[in-house]
């Protein structure tokens, strides 16, 4: 037997080593020790730390410790270049970022193996996957440039953005924040990973060559103090982090009531759904992707197998034995399926995990497969026997650990998918399409990839659901995160309500003498809570006595409490299937809201009349315009979904507008029919179930809705009504795990609560922050302002070809 034919049948492989010198020869030319770089310049060497290669524990560079003094240095850089490259047109930043892609192609071979050497990553995924996709990030982002005034009228820049990435994907993560940062026209520092930050600087030295306007790009290396200087800094006008929710819990903290834009991708413990008619073998090689890519490191592994009872065992056989033949060794070497992981501290926590894993009942398969000397190594795992409350079933362990689990139904696939905290992505893998396109819009997932995984353009958002984050990177969504109305800028303080009007106790011959419950033998009519369809009294057993504008008393309302907003959330999060009603269907209901709102249109001005003490006209215009909101959104309803993205692959990406969940609402002081109706009209037209709270100090408008809503076919629990201390109620809503999302209207000091409170399940906010929102300009305020704070997009990949 000739030596290709021996090969052929033993399938032995030698090594292909890519060489290091190129990339080595650069450390050296900077002396192996690198400053900052601001203000397009670089910064001497401060105090250092060691950036090492994980695959032999070696250091390649010593990479300055940031101070808040180098922070500020940059942020001033940024600031004072942000006028001028704010001022170019689009074509001319495009043409910037069109300058940067072309070089970093021409240099692609040295990023990716600095890459490597840096990460420890396989050369052959840096080369192939990495770096590719960088370059894209630029090019894409270039057209953006000269489009944003197009596609986004009305918008502007928000200023000076703080960025901070991690260490599994240090160039890429580089590129999709940079990239429509400056499309947009910010300016940004930017803070890269302690352990990989060679690939930034050598991008730094990039924009160098380029001619990048000084201060428009900024890199200050550090640890995590660093970050946390990038975040508190009162001049920075975005903040967007990539990297464990922890951080990204401490940094919705930190960032509460400060108005800084906040964008976050965080982890992620994703499904990997196999059924019974999948291509198994196809399904196999996916997987291989989904786990083993990047040493597991990756925020959206498919870390979750979830493989139908019937095929189990036969699918296992085979995964078994396709880990057998995993290469694992020297990240240089093209041949290598998996390389090191980033740093001894890693490995030790996913050896800790495991440990737990095989603690709490599951079975260990690791394949016969020797380890290289000295370096962050570990062979691929796979822990099978678990139950979904084992800890390695929850938690993100960020190593080349699967854990296995089976079902026997759809339906239970779907349940053991979302049955996390997290919800990044997922995978699923079956031959009929008809069953792929119907458990996808089912899985609470930013991205679902069907019969593939791990597919990325820079053309189709990428983004988390619950706490992997909000916002969202790349594309249409990537763009509109580094960009605000500009009439927000122009918001003034909100004026306080009037003192005299509203709740209050009255004095004792007030009370006796014109409580309209107590006296001359009226029938009780104190106005109850709305939940579940139903009217229910007040758990507290308390209400409150309301006066009007001239100071007597016009009624009572319960007093809510946690009690309250509890069954309002439970009877909220039983409703959840408004969100797949059909659109027309929400649209016709919506306008049977407006139909009977404005059959009684005297009597809800005349209500306006007695609390606030309006003019007539000004109660029936209000009444009016709460009718014409409805109106509105019945028409957006239909009107306000995705889009197809066409990526440079055999797939298309359907973007589809879901609904965010349960949504709580605290509506403002002010209009008490139009301040509420203007907020809960977007919400329940995208399909959220709410919990409104109503104006506090004039709620008995929207009391009196109650039977409009009764009259108009709104299924129960779809809008729930909890009345009573706006700023406690709105504090029950941020830290209640079962709301999604919070809108709140209210001073800075109760804005910030609510942002710090809801940092618990990462329920994504908008705050008033005590400024002057009017809603009832519709021109602001009846369109996609709201729409888009109702929505998340979830992005689903679609192959097609034979």
């Amino acid at each position: 037997m000739n030596e290709i034919t021996r090969i052929f049948e033993t399938l032995e492989y030698g090594p292909a080593p890519e060489a290091p010198q190129p990339a080595l020869d650069w450390l050296a030319a900077h002396g192996k020790k690198f400053g900052h770089y601001i203000d397009g310049k670089w910064t001497a060497p401060g105090e250092t730390f060691a950036s090492t290669n994980p695959a032999t524990n070696k250091p390649l560079a010593e990479i300055t410790r940031g101070t808040p003094a180098d922070v500020d240095k940059a942020v001033k850089a940024a600031r004072a270049a942000f006028k001028t490259w704010s001022a170019l047109s689009g074509y001319e930043r495009g043409k910037y970022l069109y300058a940067i892609a072309r070089a970093v192609q021409k240099h692609s071979r040295l990023f990716a193996v600095l890459e490597s050497l840096d990460n420890g990553k396989p050369i052959r995924e840096s080369r192939d996957v990495d770096i590719p996709l960088v370059a894209r990030h630029f090019y894409h982002h270039a057209g953006w440039g000269q489009q944003r005034d197009r596609q986004f009228p009305g918008m502007v820049p928000y200023g000076v953005c703080g960025q901070i990435i991690p260490w599994n994907f240090p160039l890429l993560m580089l590129a999709w924040k940079i990239a429509p940062a400056l499309a947009a026209g910010n300016t940004v520092i930017l803070k890269p990973a302690e352990f990989t930050s060679l690939t930034a600087l050598l991008f730094a030295e990039i924009c160098d060559r380029i001619g990048l306007p000084k201060g428009v790009v900024n890199i200050v290396t550090g640890e995590g103090e660093t970050g946390q200087a990038i975040v508190a800094h009162p001049d920075i006008d975005k903040i967007a982090f990539t990297g464990s929710t922890e951080v990204g819990k401490a940094i919705r903290a930190a960032t509460a009531g400060s108005g800084k834009g906040l964008s976050l991708e965080l982890g992620g413990k994703s499904p990997y759904i196999v059924f019974d008619d999948a291509d198994l073998d196809s399904a196999i090689e996916g997987l291989v992707d989904a786990i083993w890519f990047n040493q597991g490191q990756v925020c959206c592994a498919g870390s979750r197998l979830l493989v139908q009872e019937s095929i189990e065992d036969k699918f296992l056989a085979k995964l078994k034995k396709r880990m057998s033949t995993l290469r694992v060794g020297d990240p240089l070497d093209k041949a290598v399926d998996i390389g090191a992981l980033v740093a001894p501290v890693q490995v030790a926590r996913v050896q800790e995990l495991v440990k737990k894993g095989v603690a709490e009942g599951g079975q260990l398969y690791e394949p016969d497969i020797d380890l290289p000397k000295g370096g962050c190594f570990l062979r691929p795992a796979l822990i099978t026997d678990i139950s979904p409350a084992n800890t390695v079933a929850t938690e993100e362990i960020f190593g080349p650990v699967l854990v296995e689990m089976s079902f026997r139904t759809p339906d239970e696939a779907v349940a053991l998918a979302n049955n996390t905290k997290y919800g990044l992505a997922a995978t699923l893998w079956s031959e009929n399409l008809n069953l792929a396109l119907d458990i996808a819009p089912r899985l609470k997932a930013g991205v679902v990839w069907i019969n593939g995984t791990n597919q990325f353009d820079a053309a189709v958002g990428f983004g988390g659901y619950k706490e992997s984050g909000f916002g969202r990177e790349g594309g249409r969504e990537g763009m509109a995160v580094y960009l605000k109305p500009a009439w927000e800028k122009a918001l003034k303080p909100q004026p306080q309500p009037r003192p005299e009007a509203g709740a209050k106790r009255p004095s004792k011959d007030a009370s006796r003498a014109r409580n309209p419950l107590d006296g001359d033998g009226a029938i009780d009519q104190t106005a109850k809570m709305y939940i579940g369809g139903k009217q229910a009294r007040p758990d507290s057993g308390y209400s409150r006595v309301f006066l009007g504008a001239n100071g007597s008393p016009i009624g009572e309302v319960g007093e809510g409490n946690r009690k309250d907003i509890r069954n309002a959330v439970e009877a909220a999060r039983a409703a959840l299937g408004w969100g797949t009603t059909s659109a027309h269907n929400r649209a016709q209901i919506l306008f049977f809201l407006a139909e009977n709102l404005d059959y009684r249109r005297k009597e809800f001005a005349d209500r306006l009349r007695e609390q606030t003490g309006a003019s007539a006209a000004a109660a029936d215009r209000e009444v009016a315009a709460s009718i014409e909101r409805l109106f509105a959104f019945a028409g957006w309803a239909d009107k306000y979904d995705g889009a197809v993205h066409n990526p440079p692959a055999r797939a298309i990406a359907a973007a589809m507008v879901e609904p965010i969940g349960v949504m709580g609402i605290v509506a403002p002081a002010e209009l008490p029919l139009l301040g509420s109706v203007a907020l809960l009209a977007p919400a329940i037209a995208m399909g959220n179930p709410v919990v409104l709270v109503p104006s506090e100090p004039h709620p008995l408008s929207i009391t009196d809705l109650y039977q409009v809503i009764e009259t108009s076919d709104v299924p129960s629990g779809v809008i729930n009504i909890v009345t009573g201390d706006a700023v406690a109620l709105a504090k029950t809503l941020a830290e209640h795990d079962g709301v999604d999302a919070i809108w709140f209207c209210g001073s800075a000091d109760a804005s910030a609560m609510v942002e710090k409170a809801s940092t618990g399940n990462l329920k994504q906010t908008w705050t008033s922050r005590g400024l002057a929102f009017d809603l009832a300009d519709a021109e602001k305020f009846e369109g996609p302002y709201l729409l888009a704070r109702a929505t998340q997009v979830k992005n689903v990949w679609i192959p097609y070809g034979a």
